[in-house]
């Protein structure tokens, strides 16, 4: 079944060019100089019920302009776009009931009451029966491991505690579709680890529908099998998410232990030599190269161990949107 099927959507906006000088303040007031953005470039995707789909690219690719555009927090303006089985910027009461946003630089709790006074909120906002909201709160209370942060204001919550509040206002309602906008965005790694591994069961318990945005690909390769990769507000990959590496990295990395703890001196000759530490080094080589300076090398110095590794999933990816 198609969660979500997005047909050329795009998103333009008109953006005031303000000119330096006192004179061009001035005509400014009469005249005003505008140019076109394009935040969404005329993007197609359709992502199946039950998946959870990295959608990734730098900062001002389009990421949160497409995330606002299928909730229904903004208007296309060109396109087309369904999420299960509604048009979102209608915003009818019945999408609205089915789906929920969580973006990890802004909050939808009271900052001066416990969390707990905010999940009741939500129970008024979305019609939620005593019974079923005793027992998610529960549940969530238990995942999250914040039974005995609930009770205290929002403020004086660390930012991977008030990360956890936010999960749990934002899944109180039991929504079959997640909008997850760098929901680890300046946590510590326990608190990170924390989210991705409640995120990974909640999701797959609940076969709950989720779009994650994040630049932290330990997230990413964590909790998602395929990646939509959006720049300049185009896509430029859409597919499993171990295809990036081979598809974009033109380099395989050789690390080599030398027997006689000494490192040539000429072993640039083969490639871009970094991480170097007597007696191991890293050397960065062309992929159709591998064979030929692997035989090379293993022929010609005492090389006790060897390996041969794909690079990052991040370099690769940051390599991709450095190019652009």
């Amino acid at each position: 079944m198609i969660a979500i099927d997005v047909r050329q959507l795009a998103k333009t906006y008109q953006v005031f060019r303000k000119r330096e000088g006192v004179w061009a303040s001035v005509r400014g007031l009469f005249r005003r100089d505008y140019k076109a953005v394009h935040a969404v470039a005329g993007v197609s995707f359709q992502i199946e019920a039950g998946e959870m789909v990295a959608f990734l690219g730098p900062n001002g690719a389009g990421k949160t302009t497409t995330l606002k555009l299928l909730s229904g927090l903004i208007y296309p303006t060109s396109g087309e776009a369904t999420v299960l089985g509604h048009v979102p910027w209608k915003r009818e009461y019945s999408y609205r009931r089915r789906f929920s946003l969580v973006m990890g630089q802004k909050n939808q709790l009271w900052w001066d009451l416990p969390a707990q006074e905010s999940f009741r909120l939500h129970k008024e906002i979305y019609h939620i029966s005593d019974d079923d909201y005793s027992r998610r709160l529960a549940e969530l209370i238990e995942l999250l491991e914040v039974g005995k942060l609930v009770g205290q204001p929002v403020r004086e919550l660390s930012l991977g505690e008030r990360m956890r509040m936010e999960l749990i206002a934002a899944l109180l309602h039991r929504p079959e579709m997640l909008f997850l906008d760098e929901p680890t965005i300046g946590l510590d790694v326990v608190s990170q680890r924390r989210v991705q591994d409640f995120l990974k069961h909640y999701q797959a318990e609940q076969k709950l529908t989720v779009i994650l945005t994040s630049h932290y690909m330990k997230d990413v390769e964590a909790l998602c099998r395929r990646a939509i990769v959006i720049n300049a507000g185009e896509i430029k990959h859409d597919g499993p998410l171990a295809q990036i590496v081979d598809r974009f990295s033109t380099h395989k990395v050789i690390e080599l232990q030398f027997a006689d703890s000494t490192i040539p001196v000429d072993l640039d000759r083969y490639g871009s030599v970094f991480d170097v530490m007597s007696p191991r080094a890293k050397l960065r080589v062309p992929k159709s190269r591998v064979p030929e300076v692997l035989a090379s090398l293993l022929s010609r110095y005492p090389v006790e161990d060897v390996s041969v590794h794909d690079r990052p999933l991040e370099e690769v990816i940051a390599e991709m949107f450095r190019e652009k």
